[in-house]
């Protein structure tokens, strides 16, 4: 049932999810409101507590608070099924390959799934939390579309929203005067991605050669045997482009009755297409062919004289290709 494959999807929304926050920075100024320190936000992924409990354990750092707070980091949560974007487990698209565009790809639609983020800011001092707070809510209103390529081998790329669902806040300040105080925002967020299964390779591949049907007739009176039922799926239209003679005369939409230059390479019982219809050839009087027009679902139409009339054999069956139509030959019993 199940086979590896891995396309990246949660390692590749992780990391776009954390290099939205990447590029923040807090500035100091003096009384006469001058900028005389820029500094970086630094970005980890890790819990909180994992901050939290190097600030216990080293609590009396000679250097720089700045050095220490303020800091961020981000975590992966959790994981959820998303019902409200649910799409047909069995719906397909077609696409090619990124590599080679000549290469045909059928993948199912892809489940969606939210992503659970917690977004934590860690400062000393409340006006350097306010200027990150500022920097990163205007951009959610309430979400901002992420591009992430999903799945690469194809071309997958999808706008993927980050909702951002609440804000919480938390001032760790207890014990004596001398305790190293942090005060702490989490911004929690949601990534609305979506999970692809296997890409199918090779153009061909999923087309159904043969289908057999195995059965046991009889009943219990009788003496009972196997039985097998199989068939193949023919073309619905021409691929070798094997032109087997003309119209003579020009033909309406709802003539049965057609003239061809020559019927000698159109058996009885095919099919024949003329431009994009197709028609069953089901007696033939010289030249002249009883058909059935507009079949195999494609539209009956008025041809005109010299128009090529090509068959449908044998060797279109082979051709098929991948993501076209095709019909089923008659079931053989054996």
């Amino acid at each position: 049932m199940f086979e590896y494959f891995y396309h990246e999807i949660l390692r590749k929304t992780i990391i776009g999810f954390g290099t939205l926050f990447n590029e923040i920075s807090i500035q100091k100024k003096d009384d006469s409101n001058n900028v005389f320190s820029v500094i970086r936000v630094p970005l980890a992924y890790g819990p909180t507590q994992k901050f939290l409990a190097r600030l216990e354990q080293q609590p009396n750092l000679n250097t720089p608070v700045q050095i220490t707070l303020p800091r961020m980091s981000f975590e992966f949560v959790g994981l959820s099924y998303d019902q409200t974007r649910k799409v047909t487990s069995t719906q397909t698209f077609l696409t090619s390959s990124v590599s080679d565009q000549t290469d045909v790809k059928k993948v199912y639609m892809p489940v969606p799934y939210n992503m659970e983020f917690e977004l934590n800011i860690m400062c000393k001092i409340n006006d350097d939390m306010l200027q990150i707070i500022e920097q990163i809510i205007p951009y959610f209103q309430p979400s901002y579309n992420l591009t992430i390529d999903l799945v690469k081998t194809i071309g997958e790329k999808r706008d993927i929203p980050i909702v951002l669902e609440n804000i919480t806040m938390r001032d760790d300040y207890e014990g004596d005067f001398s305790t190293r105080r942090a005060l702490i925002y989490t911004l929690r967020f949601t990534a609305k991605t979506y999970l692809f299964g296997p890409v199918s390779t090779g153009a061909g591949k999923d087309i159904v050669k043969k289908v057999t049907l195995g059965f046991v007739s009889g009943d219990s009176n009788s003496t009972s045997r196997d039985l097998k039922y199989s068939a193949e799926p023919v073309a619905t239209k021409d691929y070798d482009n094997s032109v087997a003679t003309n119209l003579s005369e020009n033909i309406e939409a709802s003539n049965t009755a057609i003239t061809v230059n020559n019927a000698t390479n159109i058996p009885v019982k095919s099919y024949i297409t003329i431009d994009d219809e197709t028609l069953y050839v089901a007696k033939k009087d010289g030249n002249v062919l009883t058909v059935v027009r507009a079949s195999y679902n494609t539209k009956a139409a008025p041809h005109v004289s010299g128009t090529a009339i090509k068959t449908i054999t044998s060797a279109d069956n082979a051709l098929i290709q991948f993501g076209d139509d095709f019909g089923f030959s008659g079931f053989s019993v054996s």
